[in-house]
């Protein structure tokens, strides 16, 4: 594959394909992300409980605290959050009420996660330990469960080592995801991380190719070489992968539509070009035995 010299710490990088300025998208707030979810968020209520799960480093996704309510132990489990990096909201005490299932919540509920998070370095061991280059699918601002849990569905039967998801407006291992993922949760790892550029650029330093999916990318997936150590960038299907994340990435690619739809949901794009990394890593296989 045709490299070039990027000037960061000698390491070689590929030309990014088909830069575009686009303008600022207006992202989605965590307001926007739906708390009340029918699909049966797991809850703890209470601030003994929650306190205790935050004290054993227990995986939450988000911490819903009372408007107003900033004194006494909310105030320890506010401070506790924060020295986690877990996000904390605060909405009102009607919301809290309506989903409250104890009807004693003291003005605060913890949505958990429904399987433990891993480090991004526990990923980056499972690849060495497979002896396969890193395969790593990294997801920008998906919301949707289903996708989230069709992606691990799909990253499980292609031999992915791990997916790594923000903490910001993205939807977390909730139930949903994994009764979408069909019990691929179980076997994937996801990392959850505050800062994805920054997990991007730690990547690179592992030798790891960044690669975005871009429908503005003049290169499509098939003409690129895939077969080294990846991590695949997955954005959401309305706005795609964050301008400062594609910055990050070492070239983008696009997936051909040749039809009146212009766009393909996350799920089955990151199917196409999953299993192209698949297809392309068996090819050079096949090549050198």
């Amino acid at each position: 594959m045709a490299t070039a010299q990027n000037g960061k710490s000698g390491r070689k990088s590929r030309t990014p394909a088909g830069k575009t300025n686009r303008p600022y998208r207006t992202r989605p707030t965590d307001q926007d992300l739906d708390i009340q979810s029918g699909e049966g968020l797991d809850r703890l209520e209470g601030r003994n409980p929650v306190i205790e799960a935050l004290k054993s480093g227990r995986s939450i996704n988000r911490i819903l605290v009372s408007k107003g309510e900033k004194e006494g132990s909310i105030k320890h489990i506010i401070a506790l959050a924060r020295q986690k990096h877990i996000v904390i909201q605060e909405i009102d005490r009607s919301r809290l009420d309506a989903m409250s299932e104890t009807k004693s919540h003291q003005g605060v509920i913890a949505l958990v996660a429904a399987k433990d998070y891993v480090d991004v370095d526990d990923i980056l061991n499972a690849a060495a330990d497979s002896g396969r280059p890193p395969f790593i699918i990294i997801l920008d601002e998906i919301t949707d469960p289903h996708n989230l849990g069709s992606i691990l569905r799909t990253s499980n039967a292609a031999g992915v080592h791990g997916v790594i998801i923000p903490k910001r407006r993205a939807i977390g291992l909730t139930p949903a995801v994994s009764k979408a993922s069909a019990g691929a949760i179980e076997y994937v790892p996801v990392a959850r991380v505050t800062n994805l550029v920054q997990t991007i650029e730690y990547l690179k330093k592992q030798n790891i190719w960044v690669v975005g999916t871009d429908a503005a990318a003049e290169k499509p997936y098939f003409d690129s070489d895939l077969t080294g150590g990846i991590a695949l960038v997955v954005g959401s299907e309305g706005e795609g992968i964050g301008r400062l994340v594609k910055e990050a990435c070492d070239f983008t690619v696009s997936i051909p539509m040749a039809g009146e739809i212009s766009s393909l949901n996350a799920a089955v794009a990151g199917a196409i070009v999953i299993y192209e990394i698949v297809r392309q890593r068996e090819e050079k296989n096949r090549s050198v035995q």
